[in-house]
């Protein structure tokens, strides 16, 4: 004889079930939070990270063009000083220091001279104590100058011994090393001064070191 579940029973399994379910929906509900609040962690982590590249890129940029304005500023001999350095492979990272001229008016070479009296020797003094305050290695060319009086030939081979003689003092007195020096003549085709003058033609005569690292 086929035996009926009684109405107090039915409605016991229909109340187990709709609690069952609800309990499942709680389940499902907690995991989709759960699942929602780790998916917007990331995405802000993501945002910040975002945030903090596109500062750095705008950061580099400003860099790039404050170097691109200083070098615009720098003299010719500077950019051709930086030029060659970069050309040679002897700089790490292109960056102009500082550049100083010695002239004839400040240190007296004196005419077709190119020994160096006692205020050039101060005035190298003071551009070595410069370099050695840079933080690393700083790599210098030195450049002689002459006027235009005598011939091109001379002028190249004179200005070749004021810079020589203003490297290897800050070599042999200030313990700068050659390797980290360079010398350049110009001779007479780089003048600042007019050479139909006098003092224009003792500011030709000069040295210009040009610091860069």
């Amino acid at each position: 004889m086929r035996k009926t579940l009684s109405p107090v029973l039915v409605l016991l399994l229909v109340a187990s079930v709709g609690l069952t379910g609800c309990a499942t929906k709680k389940w499902v509900n907690e995991q989709v939070s759960a699942f929602g609040q780790v998916t917007n962690t990331k995405i802000h982590e993501v945002q910040d990270a975002t945030e903090t590249n596109q500062a750095a890129i705008s950061e580099l940029a400003a860099d790039q063009e404050a170097l691109a304005a200083d070098v615009a500023k720098l003299s010719a001999t500077a950019k051709d000083a930086m030029k060659r350095a970069e050309a040679a492979g002897v700089l790490a990272q292109g960056k102009f220091l500082f550049e100083v001229t010695m002239t004839d008016n400040d240190v007296q070479f004196g005419f077709d001279k190119a020994g160096l009296s006692d205020d050039a020797k101060a005035a190298l003094d003071a551009f070595a104590a410069k370099v050695k305050g840079v933080k690393g290695n700083a790599y210098v060319e030195v450049q002689g100058h002459t006027d235009n009086i005598g011939s091109e030939g001379y002028n190249l081979k004179l200005g070749h011994k004021r810079a020589e003689h203003a490297m290897r003092y800050l070599n042999m007195e200030q313990g700068i090393p050659l390797f980290r020096m360079n010398v350049i003549s110009y001779g007479e085709y780089k003048p600042i001064g007019d050479n139909s003058t006098k003092a224009g033609r003792a500011e030709n005569r000069r040295v210009t070191l040009v610091a860069m690292q």
